[in-house]
């Protein structure tokens, strides 16, 4: 048995839980959301993943590695939906990888686009 007989969930540290909720709920549309001990907001996901946001003053934004992404079947429609949504989507040029004006780096056979959140935590869409 190893861990890849598990369900894998992301955590994403935040500054202020207020602005986190208005970014998760209002402009990614996450819903549901739970709120537990910790002070965070644990949002469901398809087939049983979960986000989790978490207050952790000073630790927010720290890495410049994705935190964490969405596997999205039009990765087009949901690009433009967050967009309209106000989410900036990141320009990226930087050896193989290079977005198109709508942020979408194709790599082979798939395609990721990447944003911020309002603390500088980087996630990602991913179209498989």
């Amino acid at each position: 048995m190893g861990l890849s007989d598990y369900q894998y969930g992301g955590t994403i540290p935040v500054e202020d839980m207020a602005k986190a909720k208005d970014f998760y709920e209002g402009t990614l549309g996450l819903s549901g959301g739970e709120e537990v001990p910790d002070g965070g907001i644990t949002y469901s996901c398809a087939e049983g993943s979960t986000v989790h946001v978490f207050p952790s003053p000073g630790n927010a934004g720290k890495t410049a590695a994705t935190l964490g992404g969405w596997d999205v079947q039009d990765i087009e429609s949901v690009v433009d939906e967050l967009s309209s949504n106000g989410v900036a989507f990141e320009q990226v040029d930087q050896g193989p990888i290079k977005t198109d004006e709508k942020g979408i780096a194709t790599l082979g056979d798939s395609k990721t686009a990447w944003f911020k959140d309002p603390d500088g935590n980087t996630l990602a869409l991913i179209q498989a």
